[in-house]
């Protein structure tokens, strides 16, 4: 089952208009892999929902995302993404939110925009399934690891530049004390 954050959503407008409480819901975070095969139905026809809103707002975006977009995982996900989002910046707790909100969703559908792309769809207006990923060569590896590149990988000394970074910093700031203090002494 999905985990649940606690930003909330305001019930949909066919519940206001039925007369119920318009009372907020939660709203999610969809992790495909670990739902239900009926809530993956469920969501994607919510997804499907928002896209087609998606695509009708922003026409330029039809060029970018194939018409088999439910076909492809990776599409889904950042789609699923830019859904989320969406919903937390204009349906989500106004108090959670900064000035800058709506303008930070519309950067990231931009920065997302790339990846929402399949060049092989696009140009057949259809689905192509992507060629199979080569697996794994453990005896490509194993060459490689017995190369002097992958033999200098292998054996290169542990060095985490951000621990040297903060060590550097360390001694810089220790030295300025030392010196400030040794300049009011005098």
């Amino acid at each position: 089952m999905a985990d649940t954050i606690t930003s909330s959503v305001p019930a949909p407008a066919s519940q206001a208009a039925a007369g119920t409480d318009n009372q907020h819901t939660e709203t999610s975070r969809w992790v495909w892999s670990a739902m239900t095969p009926a809530e993956r139905e469920t969501k994607l026809q919510e997804l499907t929902g928002w896209v087609d809103w998606l695509l009708a707002t922003y026409p330029k975006l039809h060029s970018k995302v194939p018409v088999c977009w439910y076909q492809h995982t990776d599409v889904i996900e950042h789609l699923t993404a830019l859904f989320l989002g969406w919903v937390r910046t204009y349906a989500g707790d106004p108090a959670k939110l900064t000035l800058r909100s709506e303008i930070e969703w519309v950067s990231a559908l931009h920065t997302m925009t790339p990846h929402l792309a399949i060049p092989a769809c696009q140009a057949k207006n259809a689905h192509v399934d992507a060629p199979p990923r080569p697996q794994p060569d453990g005896v490509a590896l194993e060459s490689w690891m017995d190369s002097d590149p992958g033999s200098a990988f292998l054996n290169a000394e542990p060095y985490n530049p951000g621990k040297a970074e903060a060590g550097r910093m360390a001694a810089a700031a220790l030295a300025a004390a030392e010196k400030a203090k040794a300049q009011k002494g005098q």
